[in-house]
């Protein structure tokens, strides 16, 4: 039981693995596998194991932001930019500065902003829309995905070089029927934390 993941059976063990591995190191990390798999329970491991672990770790759901405000949402933007900025606004990436940003679903990122968060990666830099100045990006980077990118790359609907850039430490994350030997332990687990939550509501 680590860093709320639960488990000890072999595929567990081995992904574990991985991210005891992977989390000293400020390699972008690339989670993938079926939803309800745990990928953020694991990017928050990798986080609190690593020497970035007193800095933000910030998660951005990609398939929840519109393509019209992904940008924004990503990089903050400049007084008036655009209508409606009244003010300048901090980005996601600037939030999580000295710390970690989890990418979560990041399959769903438009091709618009693709490019972007590739110059991003490629070189620690952005801009804020409106801006021409170039800002540093002191983050490590770790991506979520449910989704076969390699055969999004094939369909031209995701980025080969952002592929490649994501893909540097892939962990597959096991689903829950390639584990059974965990299920005894996270139904154990859920009764407790009932039972705790009983206690409190009375």
């Amino acid at each position: 039981d680590a860093h709320g993941l639960v488990g000890r059976s072999p595929t567990f063990l081995a992904m574990m693995a991985l991210v005891a591995r992977v989390a000293p190191a400020d390699a972008v990390v690339l989670l993938q596998g079926e939803s309800g798999t745990g990928k953020e329970l694991v990017a928050g491991a990798i986080h609190q194991l690593s020497r970035r672990a007193e800095r933000p770790f910030v998660a951005v759901d990609c398939s929840g932001l519109a393509e019209t405000l992904f940008e924004s949402e990503l990089f903050g933007h400049e007084r008036g930019a655009f209508t409606g900025a009244v003010t300048r606004k901090i980005g996601l990436v600037e939030a999580a500065a000295g710390g970690t940003l989890f990418l979560d679903e990041v399959g769903d990122i438009p091709l618009s902003i693709q490019v972007k968060l590739l110059r991003l990666l490629e070189t620690g830099t952005f801009r804020r829309v409106g801006s021409t100045a170039l800002q540093q990006a002191d983050i490590r980077v770790i991506s979520a995905t449910h989704r076969p990118l390699s055969e999004m790359v094939e369909a031209g609907t995701f980025r080969q070089d952002l592929f490649y850039r994501l893909n540097i430490f892939p962990i597959f994350l096991p689903a829950l029927r390639e584990r059974r030997d965990d299920i005894g332990l996270l139904a154990e687990r859920l009764l407790r934390r009932g039972r705790v939550g009983h206690r409190l509501l009375q």
